[in-house]
């Protein structure tokens, strides 16, 4: 059974900084995307970063290229994203997905493992 469980969120200025940790177990073997995803009130869940742990690949949305960055960390089952220079716009509850052989990397109707979700809130 896959578990995900997020932890990091919190409110920052903008401009601020924060890292987003998931912890993953029950999740091994082939063709695994792992990423994080947040849905903002009224609004569709959206992706935000992706990474392959298979060959490293990551994919990001236009929105958060050049300031958020995924890794995984396979030693501690954790996968991280960590957020730099936000805005009001990051405001979201923050989702840790993961799902197989999925070929739209930042949808997230191919994931169907998902965490609770952690709250970020970006104040102006």
């Amino acid at each position: 059974q896959v578990q995900l469980a997020e932890s990091g969120g919190g409110s920052v200025p903008t401009g601020g900084s924060l890292r987003l940790s998931c912890v993953v177990s029950g999740f091994t073997g082939r063709g695994r995307f792992m990423g994080w995803f947040r849905q903002s009130p009224g609004k569709e869940r959206e992706g935000v970063a992706v990474v392959c742990p298979d060959n490293g690949d990551t994919y990001y949305a236009d929105a958060v290229k050049g300031r958020f960055t995924i890794s995984k960390d396979n030693d501690k089952n954790t996968l991280y994203l960590h957020m730099t220079d936000m805005t009001p716009d990051d405001t979201a509850l923050y989702y840790c997905a993961a799902g197989r052989w999925v070929a739209d990397r930042l949808s997230h109707r191919e994931y169907n493992n998902w965490g609770q979700g952690t709250q970020v809130t970006v104040s102006s």
